[in-house]
């Protein structure tokens, strides 16, 4: 191994974890080690990754703490959203949505670097790992992905301590015992797995949320908000506009709130198991419930209706790791066409848990409100249009009916 591998770029947290895979890297491979740390919106203070990656011997030179929020909601949360992606029709992606990117910058820290490799800390039984190798691969298709967890004998909590203490890696008292569940956190969502959460029948409990207030004791009182979009993106809050960033971290505030955003859900992951996690999305679903609701007065049936077809596949292929996928950017291509004309203004009501369209308006609305009234319509529609209309389509099932009869 070790003649081959002379620098390896890994995706470092600074955590237990990530921290044994750096000495591991080190003395197996016997190589350099460069560290990465994706500031995403997790919410976390990275300057301790840079003291701990200094602290196990990594050059200033080959610690890299980025701030990647901006890019992370511009160009791909956003694009994600156009579409209205929903994995099995509930899950707003927030974890598959960030490996792209990180995937992405390793490999330009590899190039700029001169590395041979980069490594992750996704284990072998998740969807991360084929997230992280697929991205990677369409990037550079010639890199080295190196995967500790599928390589490595350290199979329990209690062997990585010890491998921990064995070589001079710091370990925090709250990383001894056996965690109750793992997270995941960036500024679209955080998401709990494991331990707790493994039995599907017992209800979340509540020291497992971090990212919402409990709906039951939200507000009493509903809050009313406005979202701004351009050409499907959004723009402004309550009129003030906002870059994509400040806009989801602002509508983050205001789902912790009102306790808006949990989900309990049973996936099916790519590697082919089910699992459970508890997803909070509190600023997500409130802006894609909006992205919808400015679509149903600016988008044509036909568009609408194809645009719903599509989101299944295109939120799988996220899902599954396929981002750089050409079938995923055609779909793209498709997605962000339709969003020329859907601009406007939505009004929402934020309480107890939900986030309800109330309103909508836009300069690009296909409503009509002349052809939709109860009252006279003043010649806009003719009813009587509707009767061979009727009949036309009801031919073929007229025809089945005889013949079966």
């Amino acid at each position: 191994m070790s003649d081959k591998i002379k620098r390896v770029v890994l995706a470092y947290s600074g955590g237990l974890d990530t921290s044994v895979i750096l000495k591991w890297l080190q003395v197996t491979y016997e190589c350099e080690v460069v560290t990465f740390t994706a500031d995403l919106g997790q919410g976390e203070e990275l300057e301790p990754a840079r003291a701990k990656a200094r602290l196990m011997g990594i050059p200033d030179k080959h610690i890299y703490i980025d701030d990647l929020r901006e890019e992370f909601v511009r160009d791909f949360v956003f694009p994600m959203m156009r579409a209205n992606a929903r994995y099995e029709g509930d899950y707003l992606l927030g974890t598959s949505i960030a490996r792209p990117l990180i995937s992405k910058r390793l490999i330009e820290i590899a190039r700029e670097t001169g590395a041979d490799a980069i490594a992750h800390g996704a284990t072998g039984k998740g969807n991360d790992q084929v997230r992280f190798e697929l991205s990677a691969y369409a990037l550079a298709p010639d890199i080295k992905v190196i995967a500790p967890w599928r390589e490595w004998d350290l199979t329990s909590r209690t062997a990585l301590i010890a491998w921990a203490e064995k070589h001079q890696i710091p370990v925090p008292k709250d990383k001894r015992g056996e965690s109750p569940f793992s997270t995941d956190a960036n500024l679209l969502h955080t998401s709990s797995e494991g331990k707790v959460l493994e039995d599907p029948w017992e209800e979340v409990p509540d020291y497992v949320y971090s990212r919402t207030d409990n709906p039951e004791d939200a507000p009493d009182a509903p809050e009313y908000i406005t979202i701004d979009f351009e050409k499907g993106d959004g723009v402004a809050l309550n009129g003030k506009e906002m870059g994509p960033a400040t806009l989801l971290a602002a509508l983050n505030d205001l789902g912790r709130n009102h306790g808006i955003g949990r989900l309990d859900l049973v996936e099916n992951r790519f590697v082919g198991m089910k699992s459970r996690g508890m997803y909070e999305t509190p600023g997500g679903e409130i802006y894609a419930r909006a992205h919808r609701g400015i679509e149903q007065i600016t988008l044509d049936r036909g568009a609408a209706h194809l645009k719903d077809e599509l989101m299944p596949k295109y939120a799988e292929l996220i899902y599954n790791g396929f981002w750089f996928a050409p079938e995923r950017e055609m779909l793209q291509a498709a997605i962000d066409h339709s969003q020329a004309k859907v601009s406007g203004t939505v009004r929402l009501k934020l309480y107890k848990g939900l986030a309800s369209v109330v309103g909508r308006k836009s300069p690009n609305s296909l409503y009509s409100e002349r052809h939709v009234t109860f009252e006279d319509d003043a010649g806009a529609y003719d009813q009587t249009d509707a009767e061979g209309f009727i009949k036309l389509n009801a031919l073929r099932l007229r025809l089945l009916a005889k013949r079966d009869r």
